[in-house]
């Protein structure tokens, strides 16, 4: 029975998630809760009309998925104000699956699915979702995000102490799709980092500083294995963005925190197709920012993506939805 206690309710759904596994089935309500949950392997967390509510400032994740086999569907949450830092994508968020740093070689998380999951970030501080690291084999269908940093962020993950001293190896998340997104008055839509055989198709992102990235991962050129940068796709995304920079970057070369050398990472059987992007219109700020940005991208084909002059309406049907 869940409560006004946060405390009692953090414990109470715990103690259950640290049993055998099965299905969880959240109530109706708002429940606020004391810090966050792991969701080990085997479970289903589902909760038509549920919505937890991270009480009090910190960066656990509400939901951190750590295990294989998890399927998390109509939930709500609403993380507490946090701000994890350039370096804790996968810290403070709303969902996350996996980890970015690990102490020692991780077992790898596969067959995840979240779906229509709901995130409402009170501040731009942290990210709504993560995907990091040693993950695989993960689907992100209809999630719904309002505010925070990045909607969904997929970043690969290492073995090391901090992100100066990663030793590897590095782990890149690969048979990913991202299907049916929409992101509202974030920082930016989404990004993916240093991935292999991953798709984001449909997605409708608007009031964002940025829309997406498409980044090789720093550091990574020293320790990533061939497949990484490989059959990769972004097509069917709306983008109405109002920051000073740009829409869109697609970019193959990075710099590595370790020594500061700089290395490029070679896509290939990489696409961006039917693309809209479309400035937010009566923003003013033109000084420094492009639709879009390419650096270093050979082995990426650009189909169908139209900029569009700004309108007052919606580039996509959903834009304007709240539900």
């Amino acid at each position: 029975m869940l409560t006004g206690d946060p405390e009692h309710n953090r414990r109470t759904l715990q103690d259950r998630l640290d049993g055998p596994p099965g299905v969880l089935e959240l109530p109706p309500g708002a429940w606020p809760l004391a810090g966050g949950l792991r969701v080990p392997a085997g479970w289903t967390v589902r909760g038509p009309g549920a919505w937890l509510d991270a009480a009090g400032p910190g960066d656990e994740p509400v939901l951190h998925v750590l295990g294989s086999d998890v399927v998390v569907e109509d939930v709500g949450v609403r993380p507490a104000p946090s701000e994890p830092g350039e370096h804790g994508g996968d810290r403070g968020t709303g969902v996350t699956v996996g980890e970015y740093l690990y102490a020692a070689p991780p077992t790898w998380i596969a067959g995840v699915t979240l779906r229509r999951v709901r995130v409402e970030a009170p501040t731009r501080s942290a990210n709504a979702v993560a995907v990091m690291g040693a993950v695989r084999g993960v689907t992100v269908d209809g999630a719904d995000i309002t505010g925070g940093h990045t909607g969904v962020a997929v970043h690969w993950g290492a073995v090391g102490g901090d992100v100066h001293t990663v030793r590897g190896p590095t782990y890149h998340p690969h048979d990913l799709t991202i299907t049916g997104l929409r992101v509202r008055d974030a920082v930016e839509g989404f990004y993916l980092s240093s991935v292999h055989d991953a798709a984001v198709r449909g997605a409708c992102l608007s009031g964002v500083d940025m829309g997406f990235r498409l980044l090789p991962g720093d550091n990574t050129a020293r320790f990533a294995g061939p497949e990484v940068g490989r059959r990769i796709t972004v097509e069917d995304v709306c983008v109405r963005w109002r920051g000073p920079r740009y829409a869109v970057r697609v970019a193959g070369w990075g710099r590595s925190e370790i020594d500061g050398a700089v290395s490029v990472l070679r896509y290939a059987d990489t696409a961006v197709r039917r693309c809209t992007l479309r400035r937010d219109a009566g923003d003013d700020d033109v000084s420094s920012w492009s639709p879009l940005v390419l650096e270093s991208v050979a082995g990426v084909t650009l189909d169908g993506v139209v900029v569009e002059s700004p309108s007052g309406g919606p580039c996509c049907p959903l834009a304007g939805s709240s539900g």
